[in-house]
């Protein structure tokens, strides 16, 4: 059983930055693709971003696409969330989470089967 812890979360101003992690405990980190979800107050989990177990492929949700970046260091058995030019929408709290090992390409949360406890990000305009 993986467990996730994400940090970074934060209030920031509409244009700013942002940089999450989110760190994994277990020896099979480098074994399986990860993700990032978000949720805002009154919608559902919403998919943000993945990435492979070698971190060569990605992809993102079209609402992020060209502003967050997603990426690993399985020495350090941590994936991150770069988030550029944020905006109020942006506003969540953001979950990392541990891809099922047949679930490539999913951007449902059924895809995933370990979440960590969240993040939150507030960006005021």
């Amino acid at each position: 059983q993986v467990q996730l812890v994400e940090s970074g979360g934060g209030l920031v101003q509409a244009g700013d930055s942002l940089t999450l992690s989110c760190a994994a405990s277990g020896r099979t980190f480098s074994s399986y693709a990860m993700g990032w979800f978000r949720q805002a107050p009154g919608k559902g989990r919403e998919f943000v971003a993945a990435i492979s177990w070698s971190g060569v492929d990605t992809y993102y949700d079209d609402s992020v696409k060209g502003r967050f970046t997603i990426s690993r260091d399985n020495a350090k058995k941590t994936v991150y969330l770069q988030m550029n030019s944020l905006n109020s929408e942006d506003t969540a709290v953001y979950y990392c989470a541990k891809m099922k090992l047949t679930a490539w390409g999913s951007t449902v949360p059924s895809g995933f089967d370990s979440w960590g406890q969240g993040t939150q990000v507030t960006v005021s305009s």
